[in-house]
């Protein structure tokens, strides 16, 4: 996103208050020689914004291309104008960026002064730049998730973590990092001579013993006993407990009659 690019989320600005003046092609050279940054090619930065559609390039032979903005070079300017205003998405690229920079900048985990960050081209967002204050702020959330760890030095120095290099190496964001699920703990249960014992919830579940018991051999027991209850002259109910066992209901006791009951009936 264009937004993510310092130098050309800026050269895109500048290019916004040009036109106001200027209506037709601009020197991407003049851009350069009043940020100071004799180092760039502005045929680099013209054909960049070009490739996004953001310009059209006039290529002047011998001399510095110059631009002039498009219908989405100007949608591009109104969304960025916006989005330097949304704090959580300053403090989300603040983090990523000066993590991203710490990792090139110290690879060998060296300590180094965090201002230093606020000199690059990499410390503007969408054209704006990165304050002290939201670097603080992003420091807090990075030596607070271990990403990041302050040194006690003078002046006040940082240095990368383990973690944090795991975390740059993975190529995602900070957020991404800390919102990855973590592993929950693991309790191991010690039941000395138990058997039959299952702990937990499992979707499958295969139990091992080693009394020399074959469970399946109680399943054909059970077929066997529903096969034979038709010649041991067993009543309906009986023969179907006996082919699928079930918890029976106890039979109720016989019900006694009532004194009354007793002397109305004439005896037999």
């Amino acid at each position: 996103m264009i937004e993510g690019s310092g130098l050309l989320s800026r050269l895109l600005l500048w290019l916004d208050v040009r036109v106001q003046q200027n209506p037709h092609y601009i020197s991407v050279g003049q851009f350069l020689e009043e940020a100071q940054l004799p180092d760039e090619d502005p045929s680099v930065l013209a054909f960049e914004l070009e490739q996004r559609d953001f310009v059209k390039v006039l290529r002047n032979w011998g001399g510095p291309p110059e631009v002039h903005l498009t219908d989405a070079g100007r949608a591009a300017i109104h969304r960025m104008k916006k989005l330097r205003l949304d704090r959580a998405a300053r403090l989300r690229y603040t983090m990523d960026t000066f993590h991203r920079w710490l990792f090139d900048t110290s690879a060998d985990q060296k300590p180094v002064t965090p201002e230093l960050f606020l000199t690059t081209y990499a410390a503007y967002f969408a054209g704006s730049e990165i304050t002290e204050t939201e670097l603080d702020e992003a420091l807090a959330h990075l030596t607070q998730y271990e990403l990041v760890e302050y040194l006690d030095t003078e002046p006040v120095t940082v240095a990368i973590t383990a973690q944090g290099a795991s975390c740059a190496l993975t190529l995602g964001s900070v957020q991404d990092h800390i919102n990855q699920p973590r592993t929950g703990t693991t309790y191991n249960n010690y039941l000395p001579n138990a058997k039959g014992v299952i702990i937990g919830e499992q979707q499958h579940f295969t139990q091992n013993n080693t009394d020399g018991i074959d469970p399946t051999l109680f399943v054909q027991l059970a077929g066997y006993v529903g096969q034979m209850s038709s010649t041991l002259n067993l009543s309906e109910p009986d023969r179907d407990w006996s082919a699928s066992p079930r918890t029976s209901t106890p039979k109720r006791p016989p019900r006694v009659p009532s004194r009354a009951a007793c002397a109305s009936s004439p005896p037999r």
